[in-house]
C-alpha cells in the first residue's frame, strides 16, 4: 500500500527550513498540505475583555501569507488546502475519504502554549484512534530545545542573562538550515479543491495601508525573505540597528522581522545564518549581535512558557503569591483608545489602533503605564496586543507583558518606566507625538510631552485646549513634573554656561558680524 503523507500547517508557514516538508516529501508517495483557519484561533473572543482573537491587521498579513504559501506550493507542483474548521475535523475527514488507499501518517509542527497543545493532543488521540503514524518537528527558535544545556524544562533559567551566558559559556550551536526536496510528491486524486477566503467572509471590509504607519509590507514568505535580503545585503542596515533599534518612527529603523517569525513564514536559523554570511563577506565581526540578541529573547520567552505552562496566562503572572489588580474597564479604555492625556502614551496606542503596528519602546511603556502607573491587569494590555497587533506571537506577548507588569522574569520587578523621560529621550523633537496626536501639533517642544505644564497663553497659541480638543491627563505620576524640571533647569545651565562662555571669550573684544 502507498504511503500518504498530510502536512498539518500552523505556524510554519514557509517552504525553506522547514524539516516537516523535508519529512513528508521523502518518506511518502502523495502529500496533502492542509491549513484550517481555526475558528477558535481567528474569530473566538480573547479570555478577558471579549475582543476577537485576530483582528483585522493580523488577519490580512495571515490571508496574505497563505496565499503566498500556496503559490509556492504551486510553482512546486502541488497546492494548498485551505479549510475553515478546526484541525482535527478537517483530519478526520481526511483519514475517514483516504485510509482504505493509502497507509497515512500525520506531521505537524509543535507548539508551548495549551490552545496549541490542545489541537496537539487531539490530533494524536485521532491518530491512535485510526492507527496512524504522527511525525513532530521543533522549529520555531533558534535554538532546538534537545541542544539547551539543560536536563528538562523545569531547570530552564528564569532569568534571560543566565541563558545568554549559558549558551555562550558551552558553545551551543544554531542548528544548520535544512533544504527541501526540488520536487514535491503529488497530491492524491479525488481531493476537492478549496479556496482562499478574505477578510469579507470574516466580516471586515477591505483593509488599506494607513499613510503614516511603518509596516508597509506584505504577508507571506516570499516578502519576508525579500525583506531580510533588501535589510541586510542591500541596505545594510544591520550596521546600523544598535542604534536605531529604539526608533519609534521609519519603516527601516527597526527590522520588522517579528511580523514573519510570528507565523513562522520567516525562519530564525535563517535570519542568523543571513546575519553570519554578512559578517563574514563584510569582516565585521558581531555586526549583527544585537538583532540576534532579540531573537534570543524571543527563544527564552518560548522556552519560559514550556516551563510555565498556564502560569504565563494567571493574574499573578509566575509569583507563588496572588496580585490585586483593578479592573477598572472606564480608564482601560482610556489607555486602549489613546485618550489618557500623557501624549507618549496616547501616540503609541493610537499608532497600534490605526495601523496593528508599536515599536518594542511603546509597547514596554503603554505595557508600564497600564500595570504600574494605573495598576489595571496585565491580561487587559495582554488580550489587546493579542487581537490588534500584526506581529502577535502568544510567548512573547505573554512574556513581555509579565515581564513589564514585575511577576515574571524582571529581575528589577518594581521598576517603572517615567513616561515623560521616555518621551523626551526617543522622541526628543515630538515627531511621533505630532503624528499621531495632530491637535498636539503646534505646541513647543518643551511642552510636547507634559502639556498640562505649559501657561495657558502658550496653549492657547498651539490651539491646545485641555479637556476639549485633547484630553486632561487622566493621572499625574510627581516623576513626571520633577523629570519636566530636572529637564528645564538642565537646559537653562547648559545655555547660561554656553552664554558665559561667548561673553569670556568676547569680554575685551567688539563681536564681529
Amino acid at each position: 500500500m502507498k504511503r500518504l503523507g498530510i502536512v498539518c500547517f500552523r505556524y510554519d508557514l514557509r517552504l525553506h527550513d522547514n524539516e516537516l516538508l523535508v519529512w513528508a516529501h521523502t518518506n511518502n508517495d502523495y502529500v496533502i498540505h492542509m491549513y484550517c483557519f481555526d475558528p477558535r484561533q481567528i474569530t473566538a473572543k480573547t479570555y478577558k475583555c471579549d475582543l476577537v482573537k485576530c483582528d483585522k491587521y493580523r488577519l490580512k498579513f495571515l490571508l496574505e501569507t497563505i496565499e503566498d504559501l500556496n503559490t509556492s506550493l504551486n510553482n512546486k507542483g502541488s497546492d494548498l488546502r485551505i479549510y475553515r474548521d478546526i484541525p482535527e475535523n478537517i483530519l478526520g475527514q481526511l483519514i475517514e475519504q483516504f485510509k482504505n488507499q493509502f497507509e497515512i501518517s500525520i506531521g505537524f509542527h509543535q507548539e508551548v502554549t495549551q490552545e496549541e497543545t490542545d489541537v496537539e493532543k487531539a490530533i494524536r488521540q485521532l491518530a491512535k484512534d485510526n492507527n496512524i503514524r504522527i511525525k513532530e518537528f521543533w522549529t520555531s527558535t533558534l535554538y532546538h530545545p534537545d541542544d539547551l544545556p539543560y536536563n528538562n524544562p523545569k531547570a530552564f533559567p528564569d532569568v534571560y542573562t543566565q541563558l545568554r551566558v549559558a549558551l555562550e559559556k558551552q558553545g551551543v550551536q544554531v542548528r544548520r538550515l535544512v533544504n527541501i526536496p526540488n520536487v514535491f510528491k503529488p497530491l492524491p486524486d479525488g481531493l476537492a479543491k478549496t479556496n482562499l477566503p478574505n477578510l469579507s467572509d470574516f466580516g471586515y471590509s477591505n483593509v488599506t495601508l494607513h499613510t503614516k504607519s511603518v509596516f508597509v509590507l506584505q504577508g507571506g514568505e516570499s516578502s519576508g525573505l525579500a525583506h531580510l535580503q533588501s535589510y541586510i545585503w542591500e541596505k545594510n542596515l544591520v550596521q546600523s540597528y544598535k542604534q536605531t533599534r529604539n526608533s519609534l518612527i521609519g519603516p527601516e529603523n527597526t527590522t520588522k522581522f517579528s511580523a514573519w517569525l510570528s507565523n513562522g513564514s520567516l525562519s530564525p536559523r535563517k535570519i542568523f545564518f543571513e546575519i553570519k554570511k554578512y559578517e563574514n563577506e563584510q569582516g565585521l565581526r558581531d555586526v549583527g549581535y544585537w538583532i540576534i540578541f532579540e531573537l534570543l529573547w524571543r527563544d527564552f520567552f518560548k522556552f519560559i512558557a514550556m516551563k510555565y505552562g498556564t502560569r504565563l496566562f494567571y493574574g499573578r503572572g509566575l509569583r507563588q503569591e496572588p496580585y490585586v489588580w483593578k479592573h477598572n474597564m472606564e480608564q482601560y479604555e482610556v489607555w486602549r483608545t489613546g485618550n489618557t492625556g500623557i501624549p507618549f502614551v496616547d501616540a503609541n496606542m493610537r499608532e497600534i489602533m490605526a495601523t496593528g503596528w508599536m515599536s518594542n519602546r511603546g509597547r514596554q511603556n503603554v505595557a508600564s503605564f497600564l500595570t504600574k502607573d494605573l495598576g489595571i491587569d496585565w491580561r487587559y494590555g495582554a488580550v489587546w496586543f493579542e487581537s490588534i497587533l500584526i506581529d502577535h506571537d502568544v510567548c512573547s506577548n505573554y512574556g513581555n507583558w509579565i515581564y513589564v507588569a514585575g511577576i515574571g522574569n524582571d529581575p528589577r520587578e518594581n521598576r517603572h518606566f517615567n513616561m515623560v523621560k521616555q518621551g523626551f529621550d526617543y522622541d526628543p523633537k515630538g515627531e511621533f507625538i505630532r503624528t499621531w496626536c495632530p491637535e498636539l501639533t503646534r505646541l513647543p517642544n518643551e511642552y510636547i510631552q507634559t502639556p498640562w505644564l505649559a501657561p495657558s497663553h502658550i496653549l492657547k497659541e498651539a490651539g491646545v485646549e485641555l479637556g476639549n480638543n485633547y484630553p486632561r491627563p487622566m493621572i499625574i505620576v510627581p516623576q513626571w513634573n520633577q523629570q519636566f524640571n530636572n529637564r528645564r533647569t538642565s537646559i537653562q545651565n547648559q545655555q547660561h554656561t554656553q552664554q558665559r562662555g561667548i561673553n569670556f571669550y568676547f569680554r575685551n573684544h567688539q563681536q564681529r558680524h
